[in-house]
């Protein structure tokens, strides 16, 4: 077997609503199905969906905080530059985002934030130039503060 491609994620979600604006308004994903109360996905144009979220109502456990197993974050590519990070970084904060790291992981540049429910997202932009086909080893660079 041969993985081709990652497919989606799915995300419980306390609030259904709440969650269909934050990654359709917000972050800008089309929404391409939707079950009032229920479930809803969306798709960025590559594939049928890349994120669904299922509700689980207001009374759901809470992530746990700290060292855990399971999902760290996922990333968002938004662009193809800094400028393109940096508009995403407005849209967010504009929309009442909390950004709660920037890195410059030297083949990408980097913003974390915080969805409704403490899922951690990344949005990157890839850095022009880097050949980390070359040399992979620069995936594993050491990363420093990013100032956007």
């Amino acid at each position: 077997m041969a993985i081709k491609e990652l497919g989606h994620v799915v995300l419980y979600v306390r609030d259904l609503e709440r969650s269909r604006v934050f990654y359709r308004d917000v972050l800008g994903f089309k929404e391409v199905f939707v079950v009032p109360s229920a479930v809803a996905g969306f798709s960025s144009g590559r594939t049928h969906h890349e994120l669904m979220l299922l509700s689980v109502g207001s009374d759901a456990q809470p992530i746990p905080q700290g060292r855990r197993v399971g999902m760290y974050h996922f990333g968002l590519k938004v662009g193809d530059s800094d400028d393109d990070l940096r508009a995403a970084r407005d849209t967010v904060l504009a929309a009442g985002a909390t950004i709660i790291d920037s890195t410059d992981h030297v083949v990408t540049h980097s913003l974390y934030l915080l969805d409704p429910d403490g899922n951690e997202v990344e949005l990157y932009v890839d850095v022009p130039g880097v050949d980390w086909e070359g040399d992979p080893s620069l995936m594993m660079a050491p990363g420093g503060r990013l100032q956007i």
